[in-house]
């Protein structure tokens, strides 16, 4: 990608309200908006205005390589920190938590804001937080502790 500050600078002498307009967007959605859907409408403003200052589709393409990567990053970060909420929440709930026999050999465990869901002796456990699964995780550490002591509370 090439960056050239001749061309750029010509760029923002011809169309500064252009841009003046963008960067005003750009401060109320990260004033307004609080979510992921933020860093999506900065990212459209701003690859919005590279398109309108002449960039070719190859430059484009690296520069949506880059956002996608990005934004892949930002929804790993978001996981981790939604699973490090689902644990912390087991190590607080775990007292609480109701620890149920299935009648097909499961158990299932549900406190407020956890939902464990497994077969006993699998070393698996499908898990939901706030009613949103997390996918099925392994009976290590903060879930195996959840689980046991879930287990003792119920007899």
């Amino acid at each position: 990608m090439s960056f050239d500050t001749d061309a750029w600078i010509q760029f923002l002498q011809d169309n500064w309200v252009v841009v003046a307009i963008a960067i005003l967007a750009i401060i109320v959605i990260m004033k307004v908006v609080k979510t992921v859907l933020k860093w999506i409408l900065v990212v459209a403003i701003i690859i919005g205005i590279a398109t309108y200052g002449g960039y070719s589709i190859d430059d484009m393409k690296d520069i949506g390589n880059k956002v996608s990567d990005e934004l892949g990053a930002i929804g790993d970060k978001v996981t981790d920190e939604v699973k490090k909420q689902a644990i912390k929440s087991m190590a607080g709930e775990a007292s609480e938590a109701t620890y149920t026999e299935n009648e097909d050999g499961s158990y299932s465990i549900k406190s407020t804001n956890i939902e464990l869901t497994g077969i006993p002796n699998s070393g698996e456990v499908t898990v939901k937080f706030h009613g949103q699964s997390l996918g099925t995780w392994t009976m290590e550490g903060a879930v195996r502790d959840f689980v046991v002591q879930a287990r003792a509370s119920a007899k």
